[in-house]
């Protein structure tokens, strides 16, 4: 008899034990679930955003240096699991940018005084001249990528 209420209480733990662990597994499922639909807008908002300043790169809507410095960024900033090694693929992209990025920017830049600002203008132009057709060349190839990112879901 004993042994028959122990049986019976160690299958009820156990029941119970199973029924916890179901849950817990359901809960992470959709956590998971959550968190890959987090990553995946935040790849689909990134690449619209690389798309945004490509097309405007091209139409010159938008300085090139000024692109350059955004789409880097934000192609370091997306959230796949292997990424490609982007200067490679992207070389002069990558070359104008680091030419650029010692620039001065924002509040940096309006400390700085008239004629260094205009120096560095025109430092900034000499440059974003030399890349021009090879920078815009690489735009199409890179904003098809963001396309086929955004339909890999």
């Amino acid at each position: 008899m004993l042994w028959a209420v122990l049986s019976g209480i160690a299958l009820l733990i156990i029941i119970g034990l199973g029924f916890y662990a179901g849950k817990l597994l359901f809960l992470l499922k959709q956590q998971k679930a959550r968190q890959e639909a987090a990553r995946q807008s935040r790849i689909t908002n990134i690449t619209d955003s690389i798309i945004v300043i490509a097309k405007a790169m091209d139409q010159q809507q938008c300085d090139l240096s000024e692109g350059v410095i955004r789409i880097v960024n934000l192609l370091n900033a997306l959230p796949i699991n292997t990424p490609p090694d982007f200067k490679a693929q992207y070389p002069h992209i990558h070359a104008l940018f680091t030419e650029v990025s010692g620039f001065a920017i924002l509040e940096a830049r309006q400390q700085l005084p008239k004629s260094e600002r205009k120096k560095q203008d025109m430092a900034r132009e000499q440059i974003e001249s030399e890349y021009e057709s090879k920078v815009l060349a690489e735009l199409p190839p890179l904003q098809a990528y963001c396309e086929t990112l955004m339909t890999a879901k």
